[in-house]
């Protein structure tokens, strides 16, 4: 299931072909950088093949890598669509008996899923609308009179959910201006942009997918500036810097997920495509996972900034010149304590080891290997990422539970007909 695996990696760029070709036409394309995996992982399982929501997560993905968005707002970007595709999914199979079963409850979701993801996708890359409607007028051509007519009804449906949230997303907050600033002195974090910014400063004021709050589960202070315990934690990643090893600067740089890629959601996202390639999900299953995995991680990214922007906690590299940072990983404008790789991290693994439980081994090495790579890239101490572990766990454990009790945002009829995790 890991992405970064060379097998993996080449699945996921291998994009579906009408998204290359659509999208390559496009001034800003870049159809080398094109990702979104549609081929099965495994001989034998032709499902991901027909199902609309992995070729429609990939375009996403691609469009974020393209417009070199930053994680802050690419987080949010994934999880309005994910959300967008499980609910038009749902409703387009409640709202028609003719979408029951078989071939035309297919052709139904497919339709459900590609009309609410260029709705929000237009809305999120307004200058990509034609791209994305030639892409649902092409879909909507597969197959016999009767695949087209399926289509067409769940597209409405999906066209219909898109919208909402659409709207929602209009009022959520992410865009009003930040207008708060760090505190002043020894260990506090403070801005090396010009002029002085902070990545993401909305988020902590942003309406979340499930949590009560943004500081719900609000990390507990950080070790005191100059204490034994930060002075310890401090030499640590002064020893790292000045001895990387070649394999600490591959997990740094591997892990990075910077402005020009799909950033770190997509990278467990990515995941998700995998398990759901070799699960054989159903269109319904499969944007259910991508729902939930989205949400989650979008909220523990708010939950981290609340924390972020509590205690504003000086970087490793602003408390002790002697340490440099990987180029390649770069200097995050906010602050450190808790990391934002390891809350979103950790809350993706967490959901994604309720859906495939048997890899959960696997999924924690990745979160670990996740949290060490920001200490080789000097850029954030090891309290930073325990931290960030914690929230993003405690997130997910939310999340899932709220989910499983068919009573969320993402079942609003609070019908769950089995699709959740087991």
């Amino acid at each position: 299931m890991r992405p970064h695996s060379t097998h993996s990696h080449s699945r996921w760029l291998a994009a579906a072909a009408l998204a290359v070709t659509i999208l390559a036409c496009q001034p800003d394309a870049d159809p080398a950088g094109l990702v979104g995996p549609i081929t099965a992982s495994r001989g034998g399982i032709p499902t991901i093949e027909t199902l609309a929501s992995p070729g429609w997560q990939g375009t996403a993905a691609t469009l974020v890598a393209q417009a070199s968005l930053p994680a802050t707002v690419a987080t949010r970007m994934y999880s309005l669509v994910g959300v967008a595709q499980y609910l038009a999914v749902q409703r387009a199979e409640d709202s028609d008996d003719e979408t029951g079963r078989g071939r035309s409850r297919r052709d139904a979701d497919r339709g459900a899923v590609a009309g609410a993801s260029a709705v929000v996708l237009t809305y999120l890359f307004p200058t990509k609308a034609q791209a994305l409607e030639d892409m649902v007028t092409a879909q909507r051509g597969v197959g016999d009179v009767g695949s087209q007519l399926a289509f067409a009804r769940g597209e409405a449906v999906g066209r219909a959910v898109g919208a909402e949230i659409v709207t929602r997303g209009r009022a959520d907050g992410f865009t009003t201006p930040f207008t708060g600033s760090p505190p002043v002195g020894a260990g506090f974090w403070f801005s090396e942009a010009t002029p002085p910014s902070v990545a993401g400063g909305p988020l902590a004021g942003t309406r979340p997918w499930f949590l009560a709050s943004a500081s719900q589960f609000r990390s507990a202070p950080p070790p005191a500036f100059g204490s034994a315990a930060f002075q310890a934690d401090l030499a640590e990643i002064r020893a790292i810097a000045q001895t990387r090893t070649a394999l600490q600067v591959q997990i740094a740089t591997s892990w990075a997920q910077g402005v020009g890629t799909p950033t770190t959601a997509a990278f467990w996202l990515r995941v998700a495509t995998d398990g759901i390639a070799q699960h054989g999900y159903s269109e319904r299953r499969a944007t259910h996972l991508y729902a939930l995995l989205s949400a989650t991680m979008f909220d523990a990214q708010i939950g981290c900034w609340d924390s972020k922007e509590i205690y504003w906690f000086v970087r490793p590299w602003q408390a002790d010149a002697a340490i440099t940072v990987l180029a390649a990983v770069g200097k995050p404008n906010h602050p450190a304590y808790p990391s934002g790789h390891s809350c979103i991290s950790a809350s993706a693994a967490e959901v994604l080891s309720a859906f495939f439980p048997a890899q959960r081994g696997e999924l924690d090495a990745m979160v670990t290997e996740a949290g060490l790579s920001r200490m080789y890239g000097g850029i954030h101490y090891r309290f930073d990422i325990e931290a960030g572990q914690l929230l993003g766990r405690s997130v997910a454990h939310l999340t899932i539970a709220a989910d499983r009790s068919g009573h969320s945002v993402l079942t609003p009829d609070g019908d769950e007909k089995g699709d959740g995790p087991r």
